[in-house]
């Protein structure tokens, strides 16, 4: 039975990550537009993918949500690389392709950076973006994020190395960005 929605928007609901979505979790994340696009380079069975629910989704080092779409899965969102002390996260995110340019992504980004900073009382969220993921990037600047910097040569993917763009966005940037 799907648990009930964390939090809900016009047309994306967030709820906990539960074992009944491991099959679709590691569906998608065995499929090369998403491993590549979120830095991934193994795939991932059965067993890894319940230690991942085990170890992380139901451990306090995260924050994780199954986007869902009038009862259909169709992603995850949450943060990662939690900084209580100061009061800082990394977001994190995939859409099934088939869900790719519908603005689910965008809606369940805004719900989950509107949570940690009006909830969780983060001051800065945090993304990185291999260069080859437009849009990615164009997601987060749609939100109000700010490209602050690049790691060049960061990443090996594709026989070269690509670089690792980093966004941010303050509490008051997102507040004044609101009205």
């Amino acid at each position: 039975m799907t648990t009930p929605a964390f939090l809900s928007g016009d047309r994306v609901t967030l709820r906990p990550i539960e074992e009944e979505d491991l099959e679709f979790l590691q569906e998608w994340i065995n499929d090369p537009r998403i491993w590549r696009a979120i830095g991934r380079r193994t795939p991932v069975n059965q067993a890894q993918e319940q230690e991942f629910f085990e170890e992380v989704v139901c451990g306090d080092e995260t924050i994780d949500f199954l986007v869902d779409v009038d009862g259909t899965r169709v992603g995850i969102v949450g943060f990662n690389s939690i900084v209580w002390r100061a009061r800082r996260a990394e977001i994190g995110y995939w859409l099934a392709p088939d869900h790719h340019e519908q603005g689910y992504g965008t809606e369940a980004a805004e719900l989950v950076v509107a949570y940690g900073f009006d909830q969780l009382g983060f001051h800065r969220i945090e993304a990185r973006v291999f260069e080859f993921n437009e849009p990615s990037q164009r997601l987060l600047e749609s939100i109000g994020f700010s490209r602050e910097g690049v790691h060049r040569d960061a990443w090996f993917a594709d026989g070269e190395h690509q670089d690792t763009y980093w966004y941010g966005l303050l509490a008051g940037e997102w507040r004044n960005g609101r009205k």
